[in-house]
């Protein structure tokens, strides 16, 4: 049975290069990705009013919990993951941070970028492991 990526992946006819995008267009969809896996390991732990699973959410996706997750993955990652994690990191964003210093955000972009450019490339499992990687317990404030 697929998953959902492979199911959204599969449901376009054009093929994508991640190579040709942007690392802002990377992170662009990688934030999505990465929020679609966090709503979902939240749910998963337990029914319960949806402002307390926006307020769990937001423990996940702040710049400031997502630049120590950055921290983590460059460790973690191959040498391919890592130059995606950098180009991300080095973006310049036109958009500012509401609640994060210039640093968290830029490490946070490069954290969606590398969920972007792995969406893209059809490396869904991967996606699972990094993302394990990044919600293990230590190092995330709640």
């Amino acid at each position: 049975m697929k998953n959902f990526f492979e199911c959204i992946n599969d449901s376009f006819d054009k093929k994508i290069n991640p190579d040709q995008y942007s690392p802002l267009t990377l992170a662009y969809i990688g934030d999505s990705v990465f929020d679609m896996l966090v709503r979902t390991m939240i749910i998963k732990k337990a029914n319960c009013p949806v402002n307390r699973l926006h307020k769990e959410a937001k423990n996940y996706v702040s710049a400031v919990n997502q630049a120590k997750m950055f921290d983590k993955l460059m460790s973690a990652s191959n040498e391919e993951e890592r130059s995606v994690l950098k180009r991300g990191r080095n973006a310049k964003s036109f958009s500012k941070a509401k609640n994060a210093s210039v640093i968290d955000y830029r490490h946070a972009t490069g954290l969606e970028a590398l969920f972007g450019y792995l969406y893209l490339c059809g490396k869904n499992e991967r996606i699972i492991e990094l993302f394990k990687i990044c919600t293990e317990e230590n190092g995330i404030e709640k």
